[in-house]
């Protein structure tokens, strides 16, 4: 019975696929376009605290913890006591995914624009400047209507003529994915694509480091982009350099003259997703199979990098599914997608491999940071703090849910 169900089944969606085929058409995920100016009208309004429903980057600054929510905003927390975190406000933001604060301003990105807030009162931050149209590699084209610089806000579902299939890009369901003395400066994680360094800011998308000048904190000034190549995914900065994690390596940057980075190496490997972290010898990549890099293997990768004109890589070690990571003294922790959570001891970076020391399986992760109170870890189902004063056992302080809408 079961597999005349499914025959039946079968031979009515080829039926169904022949009928679309005969009128032209196909079935696909259509973006909703959206002008910035429309965008723009729309107040960036601050609400009370609300429910989590997905969570994206995470930053800490001080006491207060911010959760971005892809697309759609910021919620902010008062992390005083990383047990007992208190939901303060809601930040709305259409188009926002990433963030960076610096002395009390708060930076965040809503698609095509660079938004300055102050943060004074945390429970109301105010728009102070907007700097338009900073992110052009956001903006797109509606093909169909003729319309020049839209962004996208949305995907339906809908019948497609196969005159457009070829021509209109944008069916592919991808543009909405690629929008973690610095006294005073928060704490990113690292699968940030913004960061604050030298009283600059450098933000990467795909392709292009965007650099703005925010010595004058409430008025961040463009500076200039840096074409980078395609599949840039992240940035982390150490010391006086910028390591940039792309689908295809890492770039090394000198960053002593903040408003002239320099390029100083690229080192390469596999195509994967690519988060880095570093400390003064070792970068430490971890890559991962994934729909939007590509790729077909699962490590970590240690590269030395005393010479940073010249990365080398030292050693590799197999993952499930690698996502963010950290370094804390001589641990290092990895988020390891839907498989967990892993600590390991990294005094010897030839046996990370053979020093594992835990495996919460349950904790699906995606990005961690070491804060000064609590060790900070996202994943599907919301963010958790711990207490990591014992490296070999975490303990857990408190959840902040995500609850997903239906």
């Amino acid at each position: 019975m079961k597999k005349a169900r499914l025959i039946l089944f079968g031979s009515l969606f080829l039926l169904g696929c022949d009928k679309i085929e005969q009128k032209g058409q196909y079935l696909a995920q259509v973006p909703v376009f959206e002008t910035m100016e429309s965008i723009r009208a729309k107040a960036n309004a601050i609400s009370t605290p609300r429910t989590i429903t997905q969570a994206g980057k995470i930053y800490i600054y001080q006491d207060y913890l911010f959760i971005n929510e892809p697309n759609k905003g910021i919620h902010i927390y008062n992390n005083t006591d990383p047990s007992k975190p208190k939901a303060i406000s809601f930040l709305n933001i259409p188009g926002n995914v990433d963030l960076a604060v610096q002395e009390g301003r708060l930076y965040a990105d809503s698609f095509a624009d660079l938004l300055t807030f102050d943060l004074a009162d945390p429970t109301a931050p105010r728009l102070l400047a907007r700097n338009e149209n900073v992110f052009k590699t956001v903006l797109q084209k509606d093909y169909i209507n003729n319309i020049p610089d839209v962004v996208v806000t949305g995907y339906r579902d809908s019948l497609v003529s196969y005159a457009y299939k070829n021509k209109y890009s944008p069916y592919e369901k991808k543009y909405l994915e690629y929008n973690e003395s610095n006294s005073g400066v928060g704490q990113g994680g690292s699968m940030a694509r913004f960061t604050l360094a030298n009283k600059h800011l450098y933000a990467v998308d795909h392709s292009t480091l965007h650099l703005f000048n925010v010595q004058d904190s409430r008025n961040p000034v463009y500076v200039k982009d840096v074409k980078l190549g395609f599949g840039i995914e992240t940035v982390f900065p150490y010391k006086n350099n910028l390591f940039i994690g792309s689908n295809t390596g890492m770039l090394i940057f000198d960053i002593s003259t903040a408003s002239e980075p320099t390029e100083l190496s690229r080192y390469a490997h596999i195509r994967a997703c690519d988060p880095v972290v570093v400390n003064d010898k070792y970068a430490f990549v971890t890559l991962r199979t994934g729909s939007a890099c590509g790729g077909q293997q699962n490590l970590l990768e240690v590269v030395d990098i005393q010479d940073l004109k010249n990365p080398t890589l030292k050693y590799t070690y197999s993952l499930e599914n690698p996502h963010g990571l950290a370094l804390s003294d001589q641990t290092l922790y990895v988020c390891d997608g839907d498989y967990g959570f892993k600590s390991f001891d990294a005094s010897d970076v030839s046996k990370i491999g053979d020093k594992l020391l835990e495996n919460i399986k349950e904790l699906k992760s995606m990005d961690v940071i070491a804060g000064s109170k609590s060790l900070l870890v996202t994943g599907s189902n919301g963010l958790y703090q711990y207490d990591y004063s014992n490296r070999t056992k975490l303990k857990e302080l408190s959840v902040i849910p995500v609850i997903k809408s239906n």
